[in-house]
């Protein structure tokens, strides 16, 4: 049963991987172009040891664009802070973008930038060596104090009060967020940077550190951007990435989220290593930090302006109204007739357009929805747009006249306010989206401007039309939105588990509606679920000369938005961030829970879907959970072994189970009802830190994830005992001569032992981190366990010199009636065989521990050490780099904590001298119910603190050692 169960796992996690490999394939499909540069990188070498002790281990550079711009700096400074086993290189796609934008041609201000005082960017980069930094916090913090210095190195080298732009990606933007509050930093721009949960929670340290940055999110008030790659970023979780909007009434504090698929000019999701060098991306990052500079420039300090300047640049921003109002005169305009949309093809000159007010349907607001193609309206527009201007005004009659006869008199009309002005993708039909290694272009994109009028509001809406004469592409489509929202609140995610559900698409207007909003309010938007749509068409037309082929825009937080064109026979992947495991949920607003779809299109050209075929995507979801739980796996996989050791320890000393037993029964036995439990707690309303951290929000579903991940991880642990037991087969032959053979005298703690445990210790102390040491003693175990053949009976083999009697048989009291007296754990004497091990007879005179139960005890530890080892390897990974990179002689701060490992070190060396440790009950309490606190731990709060389950772990063993002695000393003293 356990070998099937191993067989089982193995294809589960090869699955795992394959659907994680589709995610950014089907789910969240990339678009970018790669960026052309030629770099140069000046080596800052007066930042030395006089600024930092950390100079002999890190660098700090200064970027040059090579012919374009001076060597020495000449602007306003900016610090790159590359993440973990990153480079300072990468700062070259962000910092070439800017000095290109910037210069028209070589070393020529652009005529964008000249004359308004915005300085050019010196973009300064660190270089960590490539370490490790996300998976250990003593590294960050030395990163954290470089940075530090680099920043006021830097600042001395221009004129007083000058503030830099900070920009980190991935780990660096939480050491730029841990250099908060700070006088010197105008602006912190974050990229692909998890903020609410580190990727890797081994190291209590780095909680400590997010715990920092957490007040500093919430009271700093430095502007902080946070851009976030989406479902494509398989690296670091994307709803990680999310920080909270500023709640302060003052609005003094700015806090901003983009996803890289409602960037504008972007709109799909960006890998994590892609996030620094997509040409998309780091165009609108470069002239972020332009528009930013001028600000340092001009002293404009206010938070919430340098805000605006982040929100013009790199999200949809506040909508931006600098038109004056029109007058209107004869022959300057012209009237359409009521409920007529305005289309415009390829528009020429100078002419205004009034649309009659259509009566309001009911007491609520009219919405007027225009969009343009290759042109601009309020300052909204693809880069490089041709010359079309257009401006959207409300006006009304000084009379009141809205008959639609003439106006006698000329009307003023005023800027319309938008709701909406943002730039939209314009998907080419018949192509796909996002294509292939090229996405979008900055010229491409039609915006889009959504306004609302009261209904006791009489006149025309005025669209004022100012075009050149280029030709290609252009088009005007406007009119009011009369569509009727769609609404499903009776499905829910129990419906789509179990099959598909179809949602009409009707109207309140008859076709030519240029939008339709839908709204699934049960259904929840977790990271972990994908949505399948596949659109209802009424005939498989192309829409190849449609002027706004159907696009669908998912809104599932301000923060996210994604676009996908809705073709015939061709199904959409849903996705979202804005709940997640073991991420505290941002509250929004309550109309926005659920599924908001919304339907842009022009339908006198090209038919609108007419329905929406929707179910669950479990493939995708598969792949959405091998990023998400891969710590939480392993912390079960603690669980399962200690629940394994719970139930293998009831045994007593004198009939042992060998592991292969032990997981069989645990297969048969256990692991139903453990399944059933685990099931049931995940229909809990817990904390988003413990278990699963979903909340109990997905109901049926996360009692399904439960149950999965309790299987997932029993055939891991069967798998690694078949591993194990194949590693030993050959290391039998080399450990045989390598383990000195134990003579009975050995057994008892000599003066060598002590002295060789007392230089470990302080080589720990002193040099090495304790991980080193836990690796040393998880081999050592191997060795140990190697020596001596797994899962057979002495019965069943040849006998050798361990069957054999090599000491004394020792004297026991003799009973009334001659017999030897033997105590049990259940009070009752019995006869036992004379085959003893080095140990001899259990303390007190009990009856004698046979010669496998040794060699079962080992196995079991040895188990139970293979899987504490990846929570420490993390660290040994660190540690190996920073000796390769930094130097042999480079302290390595923060890990010699020798407690950390003490417990490990006495074990094994207790058990190689040939000790079997004592099982029994004393006073009615057994050491094996630490065993279930490990259990229960790494099942609890190991998902989100897995660190916390080798600290449970290491007090198991030590109590493990505390209860042999207490016990032995007691049954002697009985």
């Amino acid at each position: 049963m356990s070998a099937m169960l191993s067989i089982l796992a193995l294809v589960t996690v090869y699955a795992v991987y394959l659907a994680l490999s589709d995610v950014s394939r089907l789910v969240s499909p990339q678009g970018c172009r790669m960026s052309w540069m030629s770099p140069s990188y000046l080596l800052q070498s007066e930042f030395n040891t006089s600024w930092t002790p950390l100079a002999n281990r890190y660098t700090l550079w200064l970027y040059r664009e090579v012919g374009w711009e001076p060597s020495q700096p000449v602007g306003v400074p900016a610090l790159f802070i590359h993440g973990s086993a990153g480079s300072s290189h990468q700062v070259r796609s962000i910092a070439s973008s800017a000095a290109r934008q910037y210069f028209s041609s070589p070393f020529v201000i652009s005529s964008e930038f000249n004359g308004r005082g915005i300085k050019p960017v010196d973009f300064y980069a660190v270089d960590f060596n490539e370490d490790f930094s996300a998976f250990h916090g003593p590294t960050l913090d030395s990163q954290i104090a470089y940075t530090a210095a680099a920043i006021r190195y830097i600042l001395s080298r221009y004129p007083p009060n000058t503030q830099i732009i900070v920009m980190g990606h991935s780990m660096g933007g939480i050491v730029g967020t841990a250099l908060l509050p700070s006088p010197d930093i105008f602006a912190l721009i974050t990229m692909s940077t998890p903020h609410m949960l580190p990727p890797v929670r081994f190291d209590s340290r780095i909680e400590e550190i997010y715990a920092r940055n957490s007040r500093i999110l919430r009271e700093d008030e430095t502007p902080i951007l946070s851009l976030c790659g989406g479902a494509t970023d398989t690296l670091v979780l994307s709803e990680s990435c999310v920080i909270p909007d500023s709640d302060q009434p003052s609005g003094e504090l700015y806090r901003r989220t983009v996803f890289t698929s409602a960037l504008q000019g972007t709109w799909t999701g960006v890998g994590h290593l892609e996030m620094v060098w997509c040409h998309q991306v780091r165009w609108r990052v470069a002239r972020a930090a332009l528009e930013l500079g001028g600000a340092v420039s001009a002293r404009d300090a206010v938070a919430t302006q340098r805000g605006s300047v982040l929100d013009r640049w790199l999200g949809d921003g506040v909508p931006v109204v600098d038109e004056e109002n029109v007058e209107l005169r004869h022959g300057t305009y012209e009237i359409l007739p009521q409920g007529m949309h305005l289309v415009l093809k390829n528009p020429h000159g100078k002419r205004t357009y009034l649309l009659p007010l259509v009566p309001a349907d009911g007491e609520g607001p009219r919405t007027f929805v225009l969009c343009v193609s290759r042109g601009a309206i309020s300052g909204i527009a693809p880069h490089h747009a041709p010359d079309l201007q257009v401006s959207i005004q409300l006006c009304v009659p000084p009379s009141g006249r809205t008959d639609g006869a003439e106006l006698s008199v000329p009307t003023t009309c005023t800027p319309l306010r938008p709701n909406v002005l943002k730039l939209l993708p314009s998907p080419l039909p018949g192509r796909p989206f996002p294509v292939p290694n090229e996405g979008s272009d900055e010229s491409e994109g039609v915006v889009l401007f959504e306004g609302e009028i009261s209904s006791d509001v009489q006149g025309w809406i005025g669209v004022s039309i100012n075009a050149g004469e280029q030709e290609g592409g252009r088009w005007v489509v406007g009119g009011y939105d009369r569509r009727e929202i769609v609404k499903r609140d009776a499905v829910s995610l129990s419906d789509l588990i179990l099959g598909t559900v179809h949602v009409p698409l009707t109207t309140a207007g008859g076709e030519g509606g240029l939008r339709t909003h839908v709204h699934i309010s049960r259904l929840p938007l977790n990271a972990l679920l994908v949505y399948k749509l596949l659109p209802d068409f009424t005939d498989s037309s192309s829409c190849a000369d449609a002027i706004f082929p159907p696009l669908l825009m998912h809104v599932s937080q301000p923060s996210e938005v994604h676009y996908y064109p809705l073709r015939y026979d061709k199904p959409v992947w849903l996705h979202s961030h804005s709940t997640a495991p073991y991420v505290l949920s941002l509250e929004f607003n309550p109309e926005h829970h659920g599924l908001n779809l919304t339907i842009y299109s022009y339908g006198y050209d090209c038919a609108d879907p007419v329905g929406l075929s929707l179910t669950l995507d479990w493939w995708g979801t598969l792949g959405r959970l091998g990023t998400r739980y891969p710590t939480t796996l392993l912390s079960f996989c603690v669980g399962i072994v200690s629940v394994v050791l719970f139930q293998a320890w009831q045994h007593s000393a004198a009939q042992p189970q060998s592991v292969s037993e032990s997981l069989e029964t645990f297969v048969r036995r256990v692991m139903p009802q453990l399944m059933g439990v685990a099931a049931l707690i995940a229909l809990l309303p817990l904390s988003h830190k413990w278990y699963l951290g979903l909340s109990g929000e997905l109901g049926l579903l996360a009692s399904l994830l439960a149950v999965f991940l309790v299987g997932l991880a029993s055939g891991l642990v069967c798998l690694s005992w078949w591993v194990l037991r194949l590693l030993m087969w050959p290391l039998r032959f080399v450990a045989i001569r390598v383990v000195p053979s134990r003579r009975p005298e050995d057994s008892g703690l000599r003066r060598s032992t002590v002295f060789s445990m007392v230089l470990v210790l302080l080589f720990i102390f002193l040099f090495v981190p304790w991980q080193v040491a836990f690796l040393g003693c998880w081999v050592i175990q191997l060795l140990n366990c190697a020596v001596h053949p797994q899962d057979e009976r002495p019965w069943n083999r040849t006998p050798t010199t361990m069957d054999t009697p090599i000491e004394a048989i020792p004297l026991r009291p003799q009973r009334e009636d001659g017999g030897s007296r033997e105590p049990t754990e259940d009070g009752i004497a019995e006869t036992f065989s004379t085959v003893n091990t080095s140990r001899g007879t259990m303390p007190g005179g009990g009856k004698p521990t046979p010669p496998y139960a040794l060699v079962y005890q080992n196995a079991h530890i040895l188990l139970f050490l293979t899987w504490l080892l990846p929570l420490t390897a993390p660290v040994l990974a660190v540690w190996v780099r920073t000796l390769l990179t930094a130097g042999y002689t480079t302290p390595f701060n923060g890990d010699h904590n020798v407690f950390k490992v003490l417990p490990i070190l006495w074990l094994v060396d207790y058990l190689g001298r040939g000790h079997v440790l004592d099982t029994r009950n004393w006073r009615g309490i057994s050491p094996r119910w630490g065993f279930l606190v490990v259990g229960l731990v790494s099942f609890v709060v190991g998902g989100r603190s897995v660190f916390l389950v080798y600290d449970v772990a290491n007090v198991q063993i030590a109590f493990l050692l505390f209860w042999d002695v207490v016990v032995a000393s007691s049954w002697c003293l009985t």
